[in-house]
């Protein structure tokens, strides 16, 4: 099976920092649907107040960061 994931970093901070907070989710694994259908936390929140948002496309999965 072939998956792709692509990580938007809206922050200020380093890729490799933003890359943490998505790797954190990713770790967590897809927690709804079934199959192709399953997806990530729609929005997980850290501590920090760092956000990272989910969505599904077609083709792949999307992990953006935000402050």
């Amino acid at each position: 099976m072939k998956e792709r994931l692509i990580i938007e970093n809206r922050t200020g901070m380093p890729m490799v920092q933003a890359m943490e907070y998505a790797q954190s989710v990713v770790r967590e694994g897809k927690i709804s649907g079934d199959g192709d259908k399953a997806q990530y936390c729609y929005a997980t929140t850290f501590d920090n107040g760092i956000v990272v948002w989910a969505d599904k496309n077609k083709a792949s999965d999307r992990l953006v960061v935000e402050e």
